[in-house]
């Protein structure tokens, strides 16, 4: 019986027991042509007879994007979307957290220095200081001695007289003549 050929002009089906050991032995990226397919085809027969079994060197495949990977790729995106807030939250309540933390430290040393005041002033002897400065008590039998800053008073003590002042500015004199008009 005849081998019967397609329309394409490809040969019978392909047999189970059809291949060799040939292709184990074919170099990584090479294609060995099969022998029993070859046979049936004469330009490859005369190829097979002229240069023995010929191996065919093939373009590496094209690396296409995967149904697997692409559902992958949209099931991480969606997690980093779905994790993003989340974590923009939680970020925020640490730094909130810390800052209260700061603030707490800051208040706690503000009462430390005002429990040292206090503490001070339970002293007799610190209070007759303030006394002293701040109100200028004196005990009796002491001799009050106040300072004053008076530098224009004490300029005039001392017979310094004070320089020409300073002539004004053009817009003062400007305004000045502006405003004698108007009257």
């Amino acid at each position: 019986m005849t081998q019967r050929r397609t329309p394409s002009g490809q040969g019978p089906a392909r047999r189970s027991g059809a291949r060799t050991s040939v292709r184990s032995r074919a170099l990584p990226g090479t294609r060995v042509a099969d022998p029993s397919r070859s046979a049936n085809r004469p330009a490859a027969a005369r190829r097979a007879a002229a240069a023995g079994a010929a191996a065919r060197t093939s373009a590496p495949a094209e690396r296409r994007l995967t149904g697997r990977a692409t559902v992958l790729v949209v099931v991480l995106v969606a997690l980093a979307l779905g994790y993003a807030y989340p974590v923009r939250v939680y970020l925020t309540q640490q730094s909130e957290i810390e800052s209260m933390q700061a603030a707490q430290e800051a208040q706690r040393a503000h009462i430390r220095d005002l429990e040292a005041t206090a503490a001070k002033w339970q002293d007799d002897e610190y209070v007759r200081i303030q006394a002293r400065s701040r109100l200028f008590y004196v005990r009796p039998g002491e001799i009050p001695l106040v300072t004053l800053w008076d530098q224009p008073g004490a300029d005039r003590d001392a017979g310094i007289v004070p320089g020409p002042k300073a002539p004004e500015p053009w817009y003062s004199t400007l305004w000045a003549s502006v405003g004698a008009a108007n009257e």
